[in-house]
């Protein structure tokens, strides 16, 4: 699956010719920028623009002689080139090249993640409102707790993944900075008027200060989003597991024909894709955490980062980009069992309204610390023997004393617990 996801868009940023396109790019623009100056020959950008080019299998042999992946697509260039080939890289350095290759790359890879993200929400956002009275137990510390409803879950994923649009954003717009500015960023060989043409050609801001590089805080800004983004597809994938256990069952991945889930029990239904899902999220957090490391360097720079992004990098974006197509698919096809949620809401016989007996009584001028002790003792009661928690309150003279069974019964009504997912909805922005 994985290699099917590398072949498409996302992978094809991260493709050796297109790195090297964009290399071809950002010369040809600096010699046009040269040439404006009048540094360069205008006839010499005309051979240059209409003869470079570069071949990838070229680059590689010249590569493994000289040990140099710039000088050896410099060399290649210019062999298409010839003579006039003395023009490119003028009084650039190699990270002028590579750092602004790099920014174009993960901006249109953050561009095509925040699509997928689009994506996602919209699926979350029909799904929240297919169930947003469809009514089922909220759990704490994995304990029934109070009612809610399955639409507020997808509802509470929508308005997380929506600050993780906005996230994305902020980071693709801190990472769209470029730098031809030169050995150690201050413009000794060429004009910043260089930059400011090459920048604005690829749709870039240049740097308002650089050295040798690009500084690594914006490369982990970047990184540490994609992260926080694959944590949430986590956290989603973590809660569709639990639902989808044998003994809760209120929704699980869909499960396709010919699909096996075990090989040796036949019965086996299993969360696979969200299990995937879980545990790719840990490769995001571990490539931010490199990315961190890159941010401290040695002066104005040295190449301890290089190796590590050549790695992180394309492979987080590769990945997020799965992990959301995976998430989008699994929440479109999701399989929701609102009888089994019903089923499962009266597990505790009751227990799910203690707190709306509290303080009912609370309301009638008990203390609460008695009426606290008066409901945790029944409640434990139910716990023991299984029987109705109405039933045991009516048993207690004093709760009998206070709520009188229309007041009992009032307080057994469920809708009262969802009275506010409307409210909820419109605030969030769903209707």
């Amino acid at each position: 699956m994985i290699e099917r996801y590398t072949r498409a868009a996302m992978g094809r940023i991260w493709e050796e010719h297109n790195k090297f396109q964009i290399w071809l790019d950002i010369e040809i623009l600096a010699c046009e920028a040269q040439a404006e100056n009048g540094v360069i020959p205008r006839e010499a950008v005309e051979v240059i623009r209409s003869k470079a080019s570069f071949d990838v299998a070229r680059i590689e042999e010249i590569e493994r002689e000289v040990k140099h992946d710039v000088i050896a697509f410099l060399t290649n260039v210019g062999e298409h080139v010839g003579p006039e080939a003395r023009y490119i890289h003028l009084g650039m350095t190699s990270s002028d090249v590579l750092d602004t290759c790099l920014a174009v790359q993960m901006k249109q890879a953050g561009e095509l993640l925040l699509g997928g993200l689009g994506k996602l929400d919209d699926v979350l956002a029909r799904r929240a409102v297919e169930f947003k009275n469809t009514v089922m137990v909220g759990r704490t510390h994995g304990i029934h707790a109070e009612p809610t409803t399955f639409g507020l879950k997808l509802a509470l994923w929508f308005d997380e993944m929506r600050r993780n649009i906005e996230r994305l954003r902020a980071a693709v717009d801190r990472i769209s900075v470029g730098q031809i500015s030169g050995a150690v960023g201050t413009y000794e060989h060429l004009s910043p008027a260089v930059e400011e043409f090459v920048c604005d050609r690829l749709g870039l801001t240049p740097a308002p200060v650089s050295t040798q590089i690009l500084q690594r805080d914006r490369h982990a800004e970047f990184m540490t989003t994609l992260a926080l983004v694959g944590s949430s597809l986590e956290k989603i994938a973590t809660e569709i597991r639990h639902l989808q256990r044998t003994e809760v069952l209120e929704a699980e991945e869909y499960f396709s024909k010919g699909q096996k889930g075990s090989s040796a029990m036949p019965h086996k239904r299993n969360p696979i894709t969200c299990e995937r899902i879980a545990g790719l999220s840990r490769v995001l957090r571990g490539n931010a955490l490199a990315a961190m490391e890159n941010v401290s360097l040695w002066h104005e720079r040295d190449i301890t980062h290089s190796s590590v992004e050549r790695i992180i990098v394309p492979d987080s974006c590769i990945l997020l980009d799965y992990m959301i197509a995976l998430t989008t698919d699994v929440i479109d096809r999701l399989i929701v069992y609102p009888d089994t949620m019903a089923k499962n809401l009266d597990r505790t016989h009751g227990l799910i309204f203690s707190q709306s007996v509290l303080l009912a009584l609370t309301k009638k001028g008990m203390r609460r610390e008695d009426a606290y002790r008066i409901v945790q003792g029944a409640a434990m009661e139910v716990w023991q023997s299984g029987r109705n928690f109405r039933d045991v309150l009516t048993g207690i003279q004093e709760v009998a004393n206070a709520l009188s069974e229309a007041e009992l019964g009032e307080i057994f009504n469920l809708e009262k617990s969802i009275r506010n997912v409307d409210y909820i909805f419109s605030r969030v922005g769903l209707s």
